[in-house]
């Protein structure tokens, strides 16, 4: 299979992304820049973590009008891939492919540290390789990343079982003090309706080679390649 990296402005985890898929899963990858309007040619697009256009006005909120994204929704529609981990999650839902919004951390600040979260469904394409209620340790690094939704978008993600992941403690507990950033129930990655497209704040490129604290990162990208065998 082959990806794509998008690289906006103040991007900074697309070569983490770009390692991880090139030489850690040993696949084909190539960088795709924010002006670049055809990505036919991948079967995966990886929205990766940073501060797009300096997060100003509103995190993702401009790297959603670059040329890219255009390319990127039809991608989207027509059943193909998308990943965002962190920013990229953002600008999912400043795009419309995931409903809600990231808002400012409860505490007002910046949060970098391993977090646990919950696998709460392993049926998509992007956790088949995990088991549910399995229990992943991941770094998260950012400084919006607490999960919001209306209470008609709660109930649509919910009975179309749409959370994947939840932020839960070590023994897999799920409660306010597990909670790193304030996010709605504890939500800490959704897919869309038709499960093609996840939005994530957990950065799994982090943790996917043994010099790492963690590999838990690789069962996501190993997941991908299942679901396209």
């Amino acid at each position: 299979m082959k990806y794509g990296v998008i690289v906006f402005p103040g991007s900074n985890c697309d070569h983490d992304c770009f390692w991880v898929t090139g030489n850690v899963i040993k696949q084909d990858v190539k960088f795709i820049w924010h002006k670049e309007k055809n990505v036919n040619d991948v079967d995966c697009i990886i929205l990766p973590g940073g501060f797009s256009y300096g997060d100003y006005l509103r995190t993702g909120a401009i790297a959603r009008f670059s040329p890219v994204m255009e390319s990127v929704i039809k991608h989207a529609e027509k059943g193909k891939l998308v990943l965002g981990i962190c920013n990229g999650f953002q600008i999912l839902t400043e795009c419309g492919l995931l409903p809600g919004t990231l808002m400012r951390n409860r505490d007002l600040r910046f949060i970098c540290k391993d977090v646990y979260l919950s696998v709460e469904n392993n049926s998509t394409r992007f956790t088949n390789c995990a088991q549910e209620g399995q229990i992943l340790s991941i770094p998260i690094a950012h400084g919006e990343g607490n999960y919001y939704a209306n209470a008609q978008e709660l109930t649509k993600l919910k009975e179309n079982n749409q959370i994947i992941f939840r932020y839960c403690d070590r023994e897999g507990k799920i409660n306010s003090y597990s909670n790193p950033n304030g996010s709605l129930e504890n939500i800490a990655g959704i897919v869309n309706k038709n499960g093609n497209v996840l939005g994530m704040m957990p950065h799994p490129e982090r943790c996917c080679e043994n010099m790492m604290s963690s590999m838990d990162g690789i069962v996501i990208f190993d997941s991908i390649i299942n679901s396209l065998n």
